[in-house]
């Protein structure tokens, strides 16, 4: 069961919610740098990302998806991954989506210092603002073209109804990887369902587009909680 750090001890003259705040940024610092050993999915993907045990998806109605930061030297991948994952959300059907773009006024301050005690604040009060429950922010944390295809994300789901963090991921896909490219084949198999799927494989380690909805595929999988 994963358990977030607690400063011991501290006696503060903040009310319970100050505390709850501050509670909500170890969390987040726990398991996107530390990483949250989880169970693998049905498409065989295991690694880094957390779902939170008491918190039910479906209860969040509608999310906002900021368009994604970028760490990398490729700008345009940011863009494409983002709409990859909307798209891929979509098909999950476990909310609603709102898209916020990078060309929104607001989407500096919603990607910054997000693990701040004054950021979080700000963050309940984006509630109505945004017209949403949820928060799913992340970053492009590397990418590299073909012929060595390879994308880092970083992302997290916040509840806007009371600050805590649902889910979170922090991962590497590289084309050059056999596990990688066993979970391609289910890719196409399994969910896209279309044939001459070996043809459709190579191109998914040769274009940036189709690389991306691959991985956006896979994080879209993290969400379904498996069965007990």
């Amino acid at each position: 069961m994963y358990r977030s750090p607690i400063e011991s001890g501290r006696r503060s003259s903040g009310a319970v919610g100050h505390r709850a705040v501050l509670l909500v940024a170890a969390v987040v610092v726990a398991v996107l740098q530390g990483g949250c050993e989880s169970p693998q999915n049905g498409n065989g993907m295991a690694g880094s990302f957390y779902l939170n045990p008491y918190k039910d998806l479906a209860n969040l109605g509608r999310i906002a998806l900021v368009e994604l930061d970028n760490n990398s030297g490729h700008p345009q991948i940011s863009a494409d991954l983002t709409e990859a994952l909307f798209v891929a959300l979509q098909k999950k059907q476990v909310f609603g989506l709102t898209f916020v773009h990078q060309d929104n006024p607001d989407w500096r301050g919603l990607q910054q210092n997000l693990d701040s005690l004054q950021a979080l604040r700000q963050l309940l009060a984006m509630r109505e603002t945004l017209k949403c429950n949820g928060l799913l922010v992340g970053t492009v944390t590397e990418y590299t073209p073909y012929p060595h295809m390879s994308l880092g994300l970083r992302l997290k789901l916040l509840d806007l109804t009371d600050g805590q963090l649902i889910w979170g991921l922090e991962q590497v896909w590289d084309s050059s990887d056999r596990d990688i490219q066993k979970r391609i084949k289910h890719y196409f198999k399994d969910d896209l369902r279309t044939g001459f799927a070996s043809l459709r494989e190579e191109l998914v380690v040769v274009s940036p587009l189709k690389f991306g909805k691959f991985v956006a595929y896979e994080v879209a999988e993290t969400f379904e909680r498996p069965e007990q």
